[in-house]
């Protein structure tokens, strides 16, 4: 069985950085942390012109995490900093779909 240890996360910005948006890599999931670093840079260049401003990262994926749902959250700073991380889905939530309450 594969396990994740990070994502990539490349995203495209217009040149003011107020529209940013996930641009697709060639592979988004890495066994090992430091083949997501590894691979980052060629996958930067790859995307490079696709949008004013492209930047990426790897995304640490905890392993306790393994059996739970999660999603990947990011935001790219006024400074222009990406920040991405891997956040567990509440699955406690409630939610209402016609009159009917599911949990």
């Amino acid at each position: 069985m594969e396990h994740i240890a990070a994502l990539l996360l490349i995203v495209g910005c217009s040149q003011d950085m107020k529209q940013c948006e996930e641009l697709p890599s060639p592979v988004t999931v890495y066994e090992t942390a430091g083949e997501c670093d590894a691979e980052l840079p060629a996958a930067l260049r790859q995307l490079d012109g696709r949008k004013p401003r492209v930047m990426g990262t790897c995304v640490y994926v905890d392993p306790a995490m393994e059996e739970e749902d999660a999603e990947l959250v990011w935001d790219v700073t006024p400074n222009g900093a990406l920040r991405a991380t891997v956040e567990a889905i509440s699955m406690n939530v409630a939610s209402v779909t016609g009159n009917t309450l599911h949990e």
